[in-house]
């Protein structure tokens, strides 16, 4: 060939890199370390691992932070220093039976539990209201008594009702081409909500009523609600949810404490002013586990709507940010699992619930630092109280059992599945390997599959 003493082809050089400053160690590493992050971020399991890591660590630190911030309530009480941990600790175990029942129910079971669940709920949030039956706690109307010191909220069940019920019906109208008229959209879902929020409502319960109509419009967001359909239903919403505001004197002290730093007249702050002392004297690490000065009686609600309070000051900035962290994780593994699925019930599910646990989660941690007003509202999977553990626990299984429904992540988890007896004991005589039984992982599996030469 031309040009070639050999005959062969010249060698094709890659084009030289225009000169410039070369890069830095530094900026290599930095560089492989977001490839890295990235490609992990990828993965088909990392929703299951957030979802479940994410909200495992929320609930143990929920325990710990209950036990430390109720401690001095119960000894006032003349009750033992670990009565609200023991009730916390019996409903985080009844949960987590619930949590991994619903991760092993199938999708078709769920949506059959929905309207059950629903009749369920509002058959218990009428009991409330019956005299001799229903009982008053904090001057709300929502709670039953089951005798002795447990209670149970209906209201918290209304959530899940209206996420797994509004899925479905949802679902069913958008496999039937009829989400694209507006009437199909609304009817029967808000008039549904709105009966939910009414039985609520008699009970006074502004907070969790602000949670299910989050919980709808999430779900009419993810419906592919026009602009001027969504704008028109909230600003019904914003209409009553004033006038409700303007007609308690209760609610409009609350709204009036928003950023305030003194108690006020008749200390009416006292619980917003409080919540903030105790966030500003945690100081970057806190001042210690069971160490917080507020809890003394200073700041009431401490182990409840305020435990987020008595965080920031044993645990300072560093544990607060931490808390918030794992919140901000399981509320982006949500959206992903939602963004990810080709199933209709499982996008609204999982949007729902996904939209449930954030906004639950910002409207208390915004009331605690002063910014929003205070619901009334219990930090979810941290704060105490059982009637709103278990059916979040129960949602928390909704999600993993959503992101293990991906088909890339039931290949991967497929792939780590166990085997043992005789099958397994075949396939390592077959490739000549020896010695006692272990987990068949991916690479033993690969290396399992060669012929007994092949190297």
């Amino acid at each position: 060939m031309v040009g070639s003493r050999t005959g062969r082809p010249p060698v094709q050089r890659a084009p030289r890199r225009p000169a410039g400053r070369p890069r830095s160690p530094r900026d290599n590493t930095l560089r492989l370390l977001v490839l890295r992050a990235r490609k992990a971020w990828d993965r088909p399991l990392t929703a299951y691992y957030l979802i479940f890591g994410s909200s495992l660590l929320i609930t143990v630190l929920g325990l710990v932070m209950v036990y430390s911030a109720s401690m001095i309530t119960a000894l006032q009480l003349s009750l033992p220093g670990s009565f609200f941990f023991r009730k916390q600790f019996l409903a985080a175990s009844i949960g987590t039976v619930l949590l991994l029942i619903a991760m092993r129910v199938p999708v078709k079971l769920h949506r059959a539990l929905a309207y059950p669940i629903l009749a369920g709920a509002v058959f218990l949030m009428i009991l409330v209201q019956v005299p001799g039956i229903g009982m008053a706690v904090n001057g709300n109307q929502n709670w039953i008594s089951l005798g002795g010191s447990f209670q149970i909220q209906p209201s918290e069940f209304g959530k899940l009702a209206l996420v797994l019920w509004g899925a479905d019906l949802l679902a069913r109208k958008q496999d039937k081409g009829m989400l694209a008229q507006w009437k199909h959209m609304l009817v029967p879902l808000v008039p549904g909500t709105f009966l939910l929020l009414g039985l609520i409502m008699l009970g006074g319960d502004m907070g969790t009523a602000i949670i299910l109509t989050a919980i709808l419009f999430g779900l009419l967001w993810l419906a592919g609600a026009p602009t001027r359909l969504f704008g028109g239903v909230l600003a019904v919403a914003v209409t009553i949810g004033f006038i409700l505001i303007k007609t308690s004197p209760n609610r409009m002290s609350r709204l009036a404490c928003i950023g305030a730093t003194e108690p006020g007249p008749n200390d009416t702050c006292w619980q917003a002013v409080h919540g903030i002392y105790a966030l500003a004297s945690g100081g970057l690490f806190g001042s210690g586990l069971g160490a917080s000065v507020e809890k003394w009686g200073q700041l009431p609600e401490a182990h409840t709507d305020f435990i987020f309070a008595i965080t920031g000051e044993e645990l300072g900035l560093a544990g607060t940010l931490s808390v918030l962290a794992l919140f901000a994780a399981l509320g982006y593994a949500g959206i992903r699992v939602a963004g990810r699925t080709e199933d209709p019930f499982v996008r609204y599910a999982a949007g729902g619930v996904t939209t449930w646990i954030t906004a639950q989660a910002v409207i208390n941690v915004g009331a605690v630092l002063g910014l929003l007003p205070i619901a009334g509202v219990p930090l979810p999977l941290f704060s105490y109280g059982g009637s709103a553990l278990l059916p979040t626990m129960f949602a928390i299984g909704l999600l993993i059992a959503f992101a293990r429904d991906e088909p890339a992540a039931r290949a991967a988890l497929a792939m780590r599945q166990p085997r043992f007896g005789r099958k397994r004991a075949a396939v390592r005589g077959s490739a000549g390997a020896a010695g006692p039984r272990r987990w068949n992982t991916m690479r033993r599996r690969a290396s399992a599959a060669r012929s007994s030469g092949e190297r």
